[in-house]
């Protein structure tokens, strides 16, 4: 009985509701229980038979409406084509490295590293204390918290040899991560269309930076010990460039170390063309089989512009970075940061001060060098056995990753696919070349997730590899 007055409730509202406007006020339940001669708990079933078929809406505390129908139509944006006109650098899509994936899945692709290898206790304990400090709600300096300057600077300090005058803390420029330091470096120092020397291969995130600041890259071939100081040397005299773009230790995507020769030959031939040094730190906290020492620290002149991340080390929620540069060049960045973002939070910076200022991080540290050295050898050991057919030619001695050849004539495109679709995500060799590819080459991160799995995806990957070579 309460079914069928409910259903007659509703058929009665649903006529009153055809010919009432969007957003009208029904009766009040009790007017509604006074006028259909029903209980309340019928006069409820009917209102939620209504809300079910989306004709009605409540709000607690005000009432119920009738609910507003928004009729489906097609979006034009064509205006937009003549309002942008075309884009001054090609656009890119994100990187497979800063993809997500899903828990099932074998992820060789990631850029970052998994969350049992970053400082949880340290991180959540340093933004508590954060979040009860001053940092939380008062506006920092324009260059960094004073504190935080003062560590990076003596970071760098502690690598600089007798006779070199070590960085200052008013040399230090704090960033929301180094990514935005890189654009900020090449719109300020190098400039739209004038040219830029990047080791090939090199960083997806750093060809992207160039290529929206409008800014010319001229690749320069690098390898296990760096790029070739004659090489170069004839890039500066060739093109003009007045900036190189490099990662002397643990280059992503290839690991590569350069030796301390290598360091100073490159920094002999940046201070013979009058040109700068870009030092992309990022893997600094990452050293398995060696201990990085910038090349920043052999330079007293403002040749060589350095740039040091905490955020992979200590957590991607900590977007926190510096670019400690000397004379002129620092004011322009500083300038352009202004312009871009005018400060960092003061409660990032504060609790990733915390965390490397405490001494549990130097054991932390300890700690994370020996699960990477047993993460990248089991990674190793599994592509020998299983892949053999994707050759690493240099076993890196710090870093996230492995760089690995594939036969000529690898068609990476299919290969990803057929990964994909047997649960692996590998990242092809191509998004690290700022021209063309100089073979078939892959990315596999060995700090992501689930390294138990490595032998699997090993596996997959070198089943794939054969079926690709038929």
């Amino acid at each position: 009985m309460n079914n069928d007055s409910s259903s007659r409730i509703a058929t009665r509202l649903r006529e009153w509701i055809a010919g009432a406007a969007p957003g009208s006020r029904l009766p009040s339940t009790r007017s509604l229980v006074a006028d259909y001669h029903a209980s309340p708990v019928t006069v409820q079933k009917a209102l939620q038979t209504l809300t079910t078929q989306g004709l009605i809406e409540s709000r607690p505390g005000v009432g119920t409406f009738v609910r507003a129908v928004r009729t489906a139509r097609p979006s034009d944006y064509g205006w937009q084509t003549a309002a942008l006109r075309s884009p001054q650098a090609p656009l890119r899509s994100a990187s497979t490295a800063m993809r997500s994936a899903s828990n099932d899945v074998i992820a060789f692709h990631s850029g970052y590293p998994d969350r049992e290898l970053l400082p949880e206790r340290l991180v959540r304990a340093a933004l508590t204390r954060a979040a009860r400090g001053d940092a939380a709600l008062a506006r920092p300096p324009a260059a960094g918290l004073p504190e935080l300057q003062s560590w990076f600077a003596h970071e760098l300090g502690t690598s600089t040899p007798a006779g070199i005058t070590p960085p200052t803390p008013s040399d230090v420029v704090v960033l929301p991560g180094s990514q935005s330091g890189l654009s900020s470096i090449f719109r300020a120092l190098v400039g739209h269309g004038q040219t830029l020397l990047m080791e090939s291969p090199s960083y997806w995130g750093a060809i992207l930076a160039a290529a929206q600041a409008g800014v010319r890259v001229v690749p320069v071939p690098s390898g296990p010990d760096g790029p070739g100081p004659e090489e170069l040397a004839r890039a500066f005299a060739e093109t003009g460039a007045r900036m190189f773009y490099a990662q002397p230790n643990y280059a992503n995507p290839t690991g590569a170390q350069w030796p301390a020769r290598r360091g100073e030959q490159v920094l002999d031939v940046v201070r013979e063309y009058g040109a700068f040094l870009v030092e992309d730190d990022w893997a600094h906290d990452f050293g398995i089989t060696s201990t990085p020492v910038p090349v920043a620290a052999r330079d007293d002149s403002g040749h060589v512009v350095y740039l040091r991340s905490l955020t992979k080390s200590v957590s991607p929620a900590v977007r926190v970075a510096a670019v400690i540069a000397r004379g002129p060049a620092r004011e322009r960045i500083l300038a352009d940061r202004g312009a871009e973002s005018m400060y960092v939070s003061g409660f990032l910076q504060a609790a990733a001060l915390d965390v490397v200022t405490q001494p549990a991080w130097q054991t932390h540290l300890r700690s994370l060098r020996h699960q990477l050295q047993s993460r990248r050898d089991l990674l190793v050991t599994s592509l020998r056995e299983h892949a053999p057919q994707a050759h690493i030619s240099h076993i890196p001695k710090g870093g996230l990753n492995l760089w690995a050849r594939l036969p000529d004539g690898t068609d990476l495109e299919q290969l990803t696919r057929d990964c994909e679709s047997a649960g692996v995500i590998i990242a092809a060799g191509t998004e690290w070349f700022p021209a063309e590819p100089a073979g078939p080459f892959i990315r596999l991160n060995y700090a992501g997730p689930n390294p138990g799995a490595f032998p699997e995806g090993a596996r997959i990957l070198g089943r794939a590899i054969e079926r690709n070579g038929r």
